[in-house]
């Protein structure tokens, strides 16, 4: 008697966590989300929840920026301490936006986890390209986001806010081949972004 109450409470939990996940892809798509990898910039549909999943990615975007800036601080260069300084200033500030449209549009207050982001590894000679790469293929991505979300919003402040993004990642963009070109002359492999 005994096994066979062992053997329905194992049942029993395993049935309770698939129906679960089941009832959360059914009642709320974004739930999907969080089964995968949330570094992926792929927004999935152009659905209900888009925008708040747009919403949460950029937060993530932002607090990588952070992450690697917090890292590159200790270089050697003026030009990335400043911009670390820079990043570390100014990136709370959008996140704060960020925060307060998925508040008002959706009601969620739920803080975005933080992206992995490349670990830079102690200071050394090559410290500042490990930096300008990594921040070279995370300005790439948030580019490929803010297209993506371009295609697929209809709302004027996600649309805005994706115009401004890219226009800023761009620039960005521009500046850090540079010094990567003139500091360790590694020349560009992706000039389409």
């Amino acid at each position: 008697m005994q096994k066979v109450s062992l053997y329905l409470t194992v049942a029993l939990i395993i049935v309770s966590g698939v129906v679960g996940i089941g009832t959360g892809y059914w009642l709320t798509p974004q739930y999907s989300l969080s089964m995968y990898d949330k570094n992926s910039m792929d927004l999935g549909a152009p659905d209900k929840w888009l925008d708040l999943r747009y919403l949460d990615a950029m937060i993530a975007h932002h607090r990588g920026a952070m992450l690697l800036a917090g890292q590159a601080a200790v270089s050697g260069r003026d030009e990335i301490r400043t911009l670390s300084a820079d990043i570390l200033k100014n990136e709370p500030v959008a996140i704060e936006e960020l925060y307060r449209w998925k508040k008002e549009w959706y009601g969620d207050s739920k803080k975005v986890r933080d992206p992995q982001v490349a670990h830079l590894g102690k200071y050394d000679k090559k410290l500042d390209l490990r930096f300008l790469n990594a921040l070279i293929a995370h300005h790439e991505n948030g580019i490929r986001m803010t297209r993506e979300i371009r295609m697929k919003s209809s709302r004027t402040e996600i649309l805005d806010n994706a115009d401004a993004v890219e226009l800023f990642l761009g620039g960005g963009l521009g500046m850090l081949r540079e010094w990567r070109k003139a500091w360790y002359n590694v020349v560009d492999t992706n000039p389409y972004l």
